[in-house]
């Protein structure tokens, strides 16, 4: 038996997590949880690192109450944000939130400098305006005094590490989300990086997944009482350690880690760079083993926590399991919206923006929580449809089935619409599947699972899956019709 544990960060919540692994299953146990989220510094958003680290610590600190010493310890996040340090100074200035505005027309700026075609040929990354490459591109025009002082800079899954450990090491799956990360190489994108007169000395090295950093420090181990524990660097990309954990075996499957996004895609054994890929914008992020996750990062549940936020101010407390129910009791396929259309990625007034999209499309326009729960579930269901098609077009793939990880594998609603807009079988769950997926990753590090396959092979084994079979074809196809001529 071996315990590790997992620093999972989201979005919307942080957790410390506790895995327990005997004779081939796993048990999980979330020991902390606290909520993360942007915090308003002037005209800025930013993330309070301090804040996430000391709220790690107290999880950390429960565990060693309970007595329990870990093998090892590892910690994934969201992509593309960042911190700043130097030696004896690790925090420069608060990370900014990705949803800040200040790379708004950041790839338009940059394909003034470096074509697009060679941005995308040189890291099969999507343009996406919060990419890290954006908000360094920013920095060196504003903030240039704090590159010039910092060492490096290391995504947040990998930041954490490095309090931990005191190890600088930026891990595949993170840094390939930079967009200045060359997958075929294995390595930073010199030419990007000279291209754009970034300075070479702030990009960390590089580890793959699955890399022990070395001890727990001193300082940790002393309080905590964990003299033997290792930091690992597992998948620090929360969706590298989700696919990890897809319970899936064969062939011709497709996995939806479901969460604040939505990410779709495929495990291919190269990365696939080509015109199609990139005139589709999908993207090629490394995963475990150096597999290439080839995948769409789409608008998720981002949309249903931002009406709830909106309701919540309006003195509605709606559970997200209230407002399942109301949307299961809703009319079906009244109105739609395309997730995509930029409204819809930034906060405030939810409900508001899918009133005002269905006016201007000539809709339904839906006047009640279920009813706008309702048209957003449908609506990323239709888009999950489309975005398969896409998919297995430009990687001449069949795909059979569709696997629904994370925190949207939950709602059994959702997983049905899947189905029945992709109409083909949909696999939900684990629904812990980025926590699990770091914890197995940690003990393959470890030499406790021998390959990739074992660790699947433990997740089918304790977390069974739930099936839905599609349903309603006419109707979904007459839907998807519909949903083809919106405009994104």
């Amino acid at each position: 038996m071996n315990d590790y544990v997992a620093l999972d960060l989201g979005a919307e919540s942080g957790r410390v997590m506790l895995g327990r692994l005997a004779d081939g299953k796993l048990q999980m146990e979330e020991i902390h949880r606290f909520p993360t989220g942007a915090t308003v510094i002037g005209e800025t958003l930013r993330w309070d690192i301090l804040h996430l680290f000391e709220e790690i610590k107290t999880g950390l600190r429960k565990l060693a109450a309970r007595q329990i010493t870990p093998a090892s310890i590892s910690t994934d996040s969201w992509g593309v944000d960042y911190v700043y340090f130097r030696a004896g100074e690790p925090l420069l200035t608060l990370p900014f939130h990705y949803r800040d505005t200040r790379t708004d027309g950041g790839p338009e700026a940059a394909f003034a400098r470096v074509p697009a075609e060679t941005i995308f040929e040189e890291t099969g990354i999507q343009f996406m305006s919060i990419n890290t490459l954006y908000q360094l591109l920013d920095d060196s025009a504003k903030r240039a005094d704090v590159m010039a002082l910092a060492d490096h800079f290391l995504n947040i899954g990998d930041y954490i590490n490095y309090l931990l450990s005191g190890k600088v090491a930026s891990e595949e799956s993170l840094a390939s989300t930079t967009q200045i990360y060359n997958p075929r190489e294995r390595a930073w994108s010199k030419k990007l990086i000279s291209q754009f007169g970034l300075p070479e000395k702030v990009f960390p090295p590089l580890v793959a997944s699955g890399t022990p950093l070395g001890p727990l420090s001193k300082t940790f181990a002393e309080e905590l009482k964990w003299p033997q524990t290792r930091v690992v660097a597992t998948c620090s990309h929360d969706t590298g350690a989700a696919v990890a954990a897809v319970p899936a075996q064969g062939k011709n499957w497709a996995y939806l880690s479901s969460g604040t996004w939505s990410l779709l895609g495929i495990e291919s054994p190269t990365p696939v760079i080509t015109a199609e890929s990139r005139a589709f914008n999908f993207t090629n992020e490394a995963g475990l083993g150096g597999t290439t996750r080839l995948l769409k990062n789409i608008v998720g549940l981002w949309i249903v926590q931002e009406c709830r936020r909106a309701w919540l101010k309006e003195g509605h407390d709606y559970s997200y399991d209230d407002l399942a129910r109301l949307a299961n009791e809703a009319e079906p396929l009244q109105s739609l919206i395309h997730p995509a259309d930029p409204r819809f990625y930034r906060p405030d007034a939810m409900p508001q923006k899918i009133a005002d999209y269905c006016t201007e499309t000539g809709q339904k326009v839906p006047t009640t929580p279920g009813a706008t729960i309702r048209c957003v579930y449908e609506s990323l269901a239709l888009l999950y449809h489309k975005t398969l098609q896409e998919l297995q077009q430009i990687s001449g793939q069949t795909i059979e089935r569709l696997h629904i990880v994370g925190g949207g594998s939950k709602s059994d609603l959702l997983n049905q619409l899947a189905a029945n807009a992709t109409q083909i079988p949909v696999v939900a769950g684990p629904v812990e599947a980025t926590a699990i997926g770091n914890i197995l990753v940690q003990a393959l590090a470890l030499g406790h699972l021998k390959s990739a396959s074992e660790l699947r092979q433990v997740v089918a084994d304790s977390f069974p899956g739930k099936t839905y079979q599609p349903q309603h074809q006419a109707e979904w196809k007459q839907a998807l019709q519909k949903f083809n001529e919106l405009k994104s």
